[in-house]
Protein backbone atom coordinates (compact mmCIF):
# COMPACT_ATOMS: atom_id res chain seq x y z
CA UNK A 1 0.00 0.00 0.00
CA UNK A 2 1.25 3.56 -0.95
CA UNK A 3 1.15 6.55 1.37
CA UNK A 4 -2.13 7.40 -0.52
CA UNK A 5 -4.03 4.34 0.28
CA UNK A 6 -2.19 4.31 3.99
CA UNK A 7 -3.82 7.90 4.45
CA UNK A 8 -6.88 7.17 3.49
CA UNK A 9 -7.10 3.95 5.32
CA UNK A 10 -6.16 5.99 8.79
CA UNK A 11 -8.22 9.00 7.77
CA UNK A 12 -11.35 6.46 8.01
CA UNK A 13 -10.08 4.58 10.76
CA UNK A 14 -10.02 8.03 12.77
CA UNK A 15 -13.16 9.60 11.54
CA UNK A 16 -14.42 6.62 13.15
CA UNK A 17 -13.16 7.30 16.25
CA UNK A 18 -12.59 10.42 16.89
CA UNK A 19 -15.00 12.65 14.93
CA UNK A 20 -14.15 14.77 11.96
CA UNK A 21 -13.38 17.95 13.98
CA UNK A 22 -11.05 16.29 16.79
CA UNK A 23 -8.47 14.71 13.96
CA UNK A 24 -5.51 16.67 13.89
CA UNK A 25 -2.24 16.09 10.84
CA UNK A 26 -0.32 14.93 13.64
CA UNK A 27 -3.16 12.09 14.42
CA UNK A 28 -2.91 11.54 10.44
CA UNK A 29 0.85 11.16 10.50
CA UNK A 30 0.93 8.59 13.57
CA UNK A 31 -2.58 6.43 12.14
CA UNK A 32 -0.72 6.17 8.76
CA UNK A 33 3.15 5.94 8.95
CA UNK A 34 3.46 8.69 6.31
CA UNK A 35 4.42 11.92 7.15
CA UNK A 36 3.08 15.69 6.84
CA UNK A 37 4.66 15.73 3.30
CA UNK A 38 2.41 13.07 1.87
CA UNK A 39 -0.85 14.73 3.06
CA UNK A 40 0.18 18.02 1.27
CA UNK A 41 1.18 16.34 -1.77
CA UNK A 42 -1.62 13.79 -2.37
CA UNK A 43 -4.46 15.52 -1.11
CA UNK A 44 -3.56 19.31 -0.92
CA UNK A 45 -4.46 19.69 3.11
CA UNK A 46 -6.31 17.87 6.05
CA UNK A 47 -9.15 18.80 5.10
CA UNK A 48 -9.13 17.33 1.77
CA UNK A 49 -7.54 14.06 3.29
CA UNK A 50 -10.63 13.78 5.54
CA UNK A 51 -13.08 14.83 2.69
CA UNK A 52 -11.74 12.08 0.20
CA UNK A 53 -11.82 9.89 2.86
CA UNK A 54 -15.56 10.46 3.67
CA UNK A 55 -16.03 10.36 -0.18
CA UNK A 56 -14.42 6.93 -0.47
CA UNK A 57 -16.57 5.81 2.02
CA UNK A 58 -19.91 6.95 0.70
CA UNK A 59 -19.36 5.83 -3.31
CA UNK A 60 -18.77 2.20 -1.38
CA UNK A 61 -22.04 2.56 0.40
CA UNK A 62 -24.08 3.94 -2.86
CA UNK A 63 -22.37 1.00 -4.82
CA UNK A 64 -23.39 -2.01 -1.51
CA UNK A 65 -26.94 -0.05 -2.03
CA UNK A 66 -26.83 0.09 -5.54
CA UNK A 67 -26.45 -4.11 -5.58
CA UNK A 68 -29.02 -4.83 -3.29
CA UNK A 69 -31.53 -2.47 -5.15
CA UNK A 70 -30.47 -4.36 -8.51
CA UNK A 71 -30.56 -8.09 -7.09
CA UNK A 72 -34.03 -9.02 -8.75
CA UNK A 73 -33.89 -8.55 -12.23
CA UNK A 74 -37.93 -8.43 -12.32
CA UNK A 75 -37.99 -5.89 -9.94
CA UNK A 76 -40.21 -3.04 -10.54
CA UNK A 77 -38.28 0.58 -10.51
CA UNK A 78 -40.07 1.84 -7.28
CA UNK A 79 -39.61 -0.92 -5.54
CA UNK A 80 -35.94 -0.97 -6.06
CA UNK A 81 -36.00 2.63 -4.50
CA UNK A 82 -37.80 0.80 -1.88
CA UNK A 83 -35.16 -1.90 -1.28
CA UNK A 84 -32.62 0.65 -1.20
CA UNK A 85 -34.29 2.75 0.79
CA UNK A 86 -35.07 0.22 3.47
CA UNK A 87 -31.28 -1.58 3.34
CA UNK A 88 -30.12 1.83 4.14
CA UNK A 89 -32.07 2.89 6.94
CA UNK A 90 -31.45 -0.74 8.50
CA UNK A 91 -27.18 0.16 7.73
CA UNK A 92 -27.19 3.19 9.82
CA UNK A 93 -26.39 1.75 13.02
CA UNK A 94 -23.56 0.36 11.85
CA UNK A 95 -22.58 3.81 9.83
CA UNK A 96 -23.14 6.32 12.80
CA UNK A 97 -19.66 7.75 13.40
CA UNK A 98 -18.88 8.28 9.53
CA UNK A 99 -22.31 9.76 9.10
CA UNK A 100 -21.78 11.85 12.11
CA UNK A 101 -18.21 12.81 10.81
CA UNK A 102 -20.12 13.62 7.19
CA UNK A 103 -22.30 16.20 8.65
CA UNK A 104 -19.44 17.91 10.62
CA UNK A 105 -17.39 17.43 7.23
CA UNK A 106 -20.49 19.65 5.38
CA UNK A 107 -20.23 22.76 8.24
CA UNK A 108 -16.56 23.09 7.11
CA UNK A 109 -17.19 22.93 3.54
CA UNK A 110 -19.51 25.93 3.78
CA UNK A 111 -16.36 28.30 4.35
CA UNK A 112 -13.92 26.62 2.02
CA UNK A 113 -14.46 26.84 -1.51
CA UNK A 114 -12.26 23.73 -2.77
CA UNK A 115 -13.94 21.57 0.02
CA UNK A 116 -17.52 22.43 -1.14
CA UNK A 117 -16.02 21.77 -4.38
CA UNK A 118 -14.56 18.51 -3.56
CA UNK A 119 -17.81 17.70 -1.87
CA UNK A 120 -19.99 18.74 -4.92
CA UNK A 121 -17.90 16.44 -7.20
CA UNK A 122 -18.53 13.57 -4.91
CA UNK A 123 -22.27 14.35 -5.25
CA UNK A 124 -21.82 14.81 -8.94
CA UNK A 125 -20.15 11.14 -9.40
CA UNK A 126 -23.04 9.49 -6.87
CA UNK A 127 -26.13 11.21 -9.03
CA UNK A 128 -24.55 9.78 -12.11
CA UNK A 129 -24.00 6.13 -10.43
CA UNK A 130 -27.65 6.08 -9.52
CA UNK A 131 -29.23 8.17 -12.58
CA UNK A 132 -27.37 4.97 -14.61
CA UNK A 133 -29.30 3.04 -12.36
CA UNK A 134 -32.41 4.45 -13.25
CA UNK A 135 -31.92 4.59 -16.92
CA UNK A 136 -31.23 0.74 -16.34
CA UNK A 137 -34.87 0.20 -14.43
CA UNK A 138 -36.33 2.20 -16.90
CA UNK A 139 -35.01 -0.11 -19.90
CA UNK A 140 -36.22 1.61 -23.33
CA UNK A 141 -32.21 2.29 -23.96
CA UNK A 142 -32.85 5.61 -22.15
CA UNK A 143 -29.88 7.80 -21.81
CA UNK A 144 -28.81 7.58 -17.83
CA UNK A 145 -28.04 12.06 -19.14
CA UNK A 146 -31.55 11.98 -19.89
CA UNK A 147 -33.23 14.95 -17.65
CA UNK A 148 -35.99 12.33 -16.14
CA UNK A 149 -33.00 10.06 -14.66
CA UNK A 150 -31.08 12.79 -13.29
CA UNK A 151 -34.39 14.15 -11.83
CA UNK A 152 -35.12 10.83 -10.18
CA UNK A 153 -31.34 10.26 -9.07
CA UNK A 154 -31.34 13.64 -7.44
CA UNK A 155 -34.69 12.56 -5.40
CA UNK A 156 -33.46 9.20 -4.31
CA UNK A 157 -30.26 10.91 -2.93
CA UNK A 158 -32.52 13.36 -1.03
CA UNK A 159 -34.37 10.87 0.72
CA UNK A 160 -31.09 9.12 1.60
CA UNK A 161 -29.92 12.48 3.02
CA UNK A 162 -33.48 13.54 4.60
CA UNK A 163 -33.81 9.89 6.37
CA UNK A 164 -30.13 10.01 7.42
CA UNK A 165 -30.56 12.92 9.50
CA UNK A 166 -33.56 12.30 10.90
CA UNK A 167 -32.08 9.40 12.34
CA UNK A 168 -28.84 10.98 13.39
CA UNK A 169 -31.28 13.63 15.50
CA UNK A 170 -33.45 10.90 16.42
CA UNK A 171 -33.18 7.12 16.18
CA UNK A 172 -36.09 6.60 18.17
CA UNK A 173 -38.48 8.51 16.01
CA UNK A 174 -37.04 8.55 12.66
CA UNK A 175 -38.73 6.15 10.38
CA UNK A 176 -38.06 2.57 9.90
CA UNK A 177 -37.61 0.62 7.00
CA UNK A 178 -41.11 -1.29 7.59
CA UNK A 179 -42.82 2.54 8.14
CA UNK A 180 -41.16 3.91 5.11
CA UNK A 181 -42.38 0.94 3.06
CA UNK A 182 -46.16 1.76 4.29
CA UNK A 183 -45.60 4.81 3.81
CA UNK A 184 -44.42 4.44 0.30
CA UNK A 185 -47.17 2.48 -0.52
CA UNK A 186 -49.84 5.06 0.78
CA UNK A 187 -48.63 7.43 -1.13
CA UNK A 188 -48.40 5.39 -4.61
CA UNK A 189 -52.03 4.08 -3.75
CA UNK A 190 -53.03 7.78 -3.44
CA UNK A 191 -51.12 8.70 -6.52
CA UNK A 192 -52.64 5.93 -8.25
CA UNK A 193 -55.58 4.19 -7.49
CA UNK A 194 -56.24 2.32 -10.35
CA UNK A 195 -54.08 0.49 -12.04
CA UNK A 196 -52.53 1.66 -15.28
CA UNK A 197 -54.55 1.32 -18.29
CA UNK A 198 -57.76 0.37 -16.89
Amino acid sequence: MGHREQLLTAARRLLEEKGYAHITTRDLVAASGTNLHSIGYHFGSKAGLLNAAIGEVFEQWTDQLAAIAMADPAATPVERGRRAWAAMLDSLPSTRDLLLSYVEALAQAERTVSLREQFAEQYRRCRGKVAGLVAESLGDGVDPADRRCQAVASFVIAICDGLSVQWLLDPDGAPTSEELTEGLAAMWSASFPHPIGR
